[in-house]
């Protein structure tokens, strides 16, 4: 099957010359579908961060319900996506770009701002008020585990306590122009954190959920008792979205990797999705019989380095990375133990390690169906937009 879709893939890419991102259309559907059914009651917010290609946003949203709004990662990402007509949008971190707020305060619909510190508070509300104008704003608090020498999550938010929390409330109560409207909280230790055949990480998992079920009622009441009842209580990711979705007060899951499904995804062992965008790389050289040198490919993942942030040989089945070389920005040499004899000018299929992060490379996404393909679309970078 696989010797086939590549086969199919170099047919529809037209046997490209030179790197090219694509979409797989029908593995998007699927994914869709798959997401569409574990969502439960709970809407499905779209993270920019793992898509970044503003017509793929279009689709998704378009397929309806529950997917319902997007979370940003960039305040300017935000305002020009409100300008490109979407509604709805979480900033998912804290932001103290000045210029940008300037923008914000004077047409302030649609977006709401993430905040964990007092100093976010101060400043916001010094701008705000400036403006004469209310911010909508997000909490974020910590849900990570924290064990004697483990860390079981991420260093994000300061709110990691009900006395932090507290002492943030206090400040908020004295904040006139800002408007409480969310709380947000990510498990990044579950959404993020492959578990296949990890006996210590799935029973590190399983202490976690309980642990930050308890955690984000506890300073959800604690906000309640102190006046505020945010509407919108976002949590997951995808990697999450299963054990998230059976917490009665959270109103909204996060998801955005899950679309694409990126070569992480392959160390779940509580589901899986469809592979659905790659990138092609022409053979450039064949320095030895089994060995073939790729234009291009060093498209690294963000995070701890390490062998699983690296793209992966994905089509035909039988490529290896090179140990000691691992791919490279302008070549990526590959030990060739497949079944094909390469030629100058052929060539093979990657996947990136994460999601979105490839789209920065690319200008357009060449988009497949029924093993066609029927058209292109700009990723952010085509569109001229980087943010971060």
């Amino acid at each position: 099957m696989n010797d086939e879709l590549y086969s199919r893939y170099l047919e529809a890419l037209d046997y490209p010359s030179t790197p090219k991102l694509f979409l797989d259309l029908d593995a998007l559907e699927k994914n869709i579908t798959w997401i569409k059914k574990n969502a439960g009651s709970k809407s499905i917010r779209l993270a920019t961060k793992s898509i970044r290609s503003k017509e793929v946003l279009r689709k998704i949203l378009e397929s309806g319900h529950p997917f319902n709004g997007l979370m940003t990662y960039d305040l300017r990402e935000a305002l020009w996506l409100r300008e490109e007509g979407f509604k709805n949008i979480l900033m998912g971190y804290p932001t103290m770009d000045d210029e940008s707020l300037d923008e914000l305060c004077q047409a302030p619909q649609e977006i709401t701002l993430m905040v964990d510190l007092i100093e976010h508070l101060d400043y916001l509300e010094e701008k705000a008020a400036q403006f004469e104008t209310t911010l909508n704003i997000c909490v974020d608090i910590d849900l990570s585990l924290d064990l004697p020498g483990l860390r079981f999550g991420v260093f994000r938010s300061h709110l990691n306590s009900e006395k932090r929390l507290l002492e943030f409330i206090q400040k908020l109560k004295s904040s006139s122009h800002l408007n409480l409207v969310g709380l947000m909280g990510y498990e990044a230790q579950i959404a993020g954190v492959g578990d296949k055949n990890s006996t210590l990480i799935k029973t590190l998992k399983s202490i976690s959920i309980k642990k930050l079920r308890n955690r984000r009622e506890k300073f959800i009441r604690l906000l309640n008792h102190h006046g505020f009842y945010p509407s919108l209580i976002n949590g997951g990711g995808t990697g999450s979205l299963q054990s998230t979705v059976q917490e009665e007060l959270v109103t909204e899951i996060t998801v955005g990797s899950g679309f694409y499904s990126p070569g992480l995804f392959d160390h779940y062992e509580s589901f899986s999705l469809a592979p659905a965008l790659a990138f092609s790389l022409p053979v450039m050289r064949i320095p030895e019989e089994d060995i073939i040198t790729c234009l291009g490919g060093g498209y690294i993942a963000s995070g701890e380095a390490g062998q699983m942030k690296v793209p992966i040989p994905y089509l035909p089945h039988g490529l290896e990375l090179l140990k000691h070389e691992g791919a490279g920005e302008v070549q990526t040499p590959l030990k060739n133990k497949s079944q094909y004899s390469f030629e100058v000018g052929d060539s093979i299929i990657m996947r990136h390690a994460k999601a979105g992060e490839v789209c920065e490379r690319f200008e357009k996404i060449l988009l497949i169906k029924d093993n066609k393909r029927i058209g292109e679309v700009p990723t952010y970078r085509g569109d001229g937009k980087t943010f971060i």
